[in-house]
């Protein structure tokens, strides 16, 4: 895998809460990091309202820690923007947070949620994401750090249950299944209440999910990604694993 130039790249993993890379694109990111590519995973909101037992500055120290416990797995470096569970939108404080992230981390490629997924903050990072990686390339906004000179290539991940989802590409997870769980283990807080709250039994789907993704694909686990087919975004490299 060579872009720009270069054999390992830096991934930048943009997810609104602590859990939602290892759900959606754990797999991948662990396979990137087993081909020594640099791995950041940064986490927009605490997670602060996972939770119907802990208190919110409880759940917060929590999640936060659960989030360093999967990263260290594949050696990746954690960012916590710590906005608000559920209430986060996109404006010009958020905006130019997420600008100075993708200067201060200047990665080849983000990985991002679904602008169609159910979850309100899944929408709204999907798009500030997508604003916030274009206005970073421009050196007359100014924020700590300099501007990147990259547009970055952007994917986003799959949507829960894959629901309005049509795949433009494919990654095979199938030696990097474990670790995935491994990872989504870490977030014992939110095994449980993704039970109570939505009925789910979170490493089943995770694995029916990888299944039906790699039923599609010839292999046995497959995580699953679109592009947003945009001018300046599209490249004809492949950037995936």
């Amino acid at each position: 895998m060579n872009f720009r130039g270069v054999d390992f790249l830096k991934v930048l993993g943009i997810g609104s809460h602590p859990d939602d890379l290892e759900i959606l694109c754990g797999g991948t990111l662990a396979k990137y990091a087993s081909n020594r590519h640099k791995i950041i995973m940064a986490i927009v909101t605490d997670g602060s309202a996972g939770s119907s037992e802990l208190s919110i500055e409880k759940l917060k120290k929590t999640r936060k820690q659960e989030a360093e416990n999967s990263a260290k797995i594949i050696n990746a470096d954690l960012y916590w923007l710590g906005e608000p569970d559920e209430l986060f939108f996109e404006n010009k404080e958020t905006r130019l947070k997420l600008i100075n992230l993708i200067r201060q981390t200047k990665p080849d490629i983000i990985i991002t949620h679904s602008p169609f997924d159910y979850h309100p903050d899944h929408r709204i990072v999907s798009n500030a994401v997508l604003n916030a990686s274009f206005v970073s390339s421009l050196p007359n906004i100014k924020t700590e750090y300099d501007a990147h000179e990259l547009i970055c290539p952007i994917y986003y991940m799959d949507t829960l249950a894959g629901v309005n989802f049509q795949p433009h590409e494919y990654v095979d997870i199938t030696d990097f299944f474990e670790t995935k769980k491994k990872m989504l283990l870490c977030h014992t807080s939110q095994i449980k209440w993704l039970k109570y709250h939505d009925n789910i039994d979170i490493l089943e789907f995770i694995e029916v999910m990888a299944k039906f993704r790699g039923y599609q694909t010839g292999v046995k686990y497959a995580e699953a990604f679109q592009t947003p087919q945009q001018w300046l975004r599209i490249k004809p490299e492949r950037l995936l694993p």
